[in-house]
């Protein structure tokens, strides 16, 4: 396993942060009526959110497996874990007193916090046996559903049939589902020197500015669409 940065996946990571606020920037133009709300009910509006989020997730489970794979470092671990589960609180926080219709309690970063917990369970597992429970909590999504998980402290679990009204959800059901594959896509690139033959490479000045971004995603995460959403209001009013 490398012991330096793989540029690479930090580039995934801000390309994954220009989807993000691309998602945003649409969501906003929505929120203020600046485009026809019809777009929301399109494919497009649909897929954007979801392989955004999806994109995350997986580059989540890569990031677990190259971290941790070959033990456990607990320290390191928790850390991460506080300040991942301590901005989702935040966000939760925030999207409360600002919209407590639809405030966000089990977001993108609930879910890295979680998964990121559940997955360290898997990284002894073999990698087609990970690949396998990916497939399994995608396929749960789609083929196991009750009335029973409409509870609200239920309903993280991604297997309620009532739509959730948040306005971020990422429940287990099928989302876990891409971290296992991160996480399986992890140990193949071990098993195969991949992650060895990517350390370092590319390189350059281009290469650092452009990985910036993948670098300090969270704090990216979380003052873009405040951002977003002021500029987006100034434009509506000057409108």
């Amino acid at each position: 396993m490398p012991q330096t940065r793989i540029p690479l996946l930090d580039l995934a990571r801000s390309l994954a942060l220009l989807g993000m606020i691309a998602f945003h920037v649409s969501y906003d133009l929505l929120m203020f009526g600046l485009i026809p709300y019809e777009y929301a009910q399109t494919p497009t509006f649909y897929y954007h959110a979801r392989i955004v989020a999806g994109s995350f997730l997986l580059l989540s489970g890569i990031g677990l497996w190259l971290a941790h794979g070959q033990g456990i470092r607990w320290p390191a671990f928790w850390r991460r874990f506080a300040k991942i589960a301590g901005a989702a609180l935040l966000v939760s926080l925030a999207t409360r007193a600002a919209m407590p219709d639809f405030y966000i309690y089990f977001g993108i970063l609930h879910a890295i916090a979680l998964y990121s917990l559940l997955g360290l369970i898997t990284l002894r597992l073999p990698a087609v046996v990970t690949a396998a429970l990916a497939a399994v909590f995608v396929y749960g999504s789609y083929a196991w559903h009750s009335q029973a998980l409409n509870a609200p402290l239920l309903r993280f679990i991604g297997l309620a049939l009532d739509p959730a009204t948040t306005m971020d959800f990422e429940p287990i059901f099928p989302w876990f589902g891409a971290v296992l594959a991160g996480i399986a896509l992890g140990k193949i690139g071990s098993q195969t020197g991949l992650w060895a033959a990517l350390a370092g490479k590319p390189s350059g000045a281009w290469v650092k500015i452009a990985s910036w971004p993948g670098q300090h995603s969270l704090v990216i995460y979380l003052v873009h669409q405040p951002i977003l959403m002021g500029l987006v209001w100034l434009y509506a009013q000057l409108g």
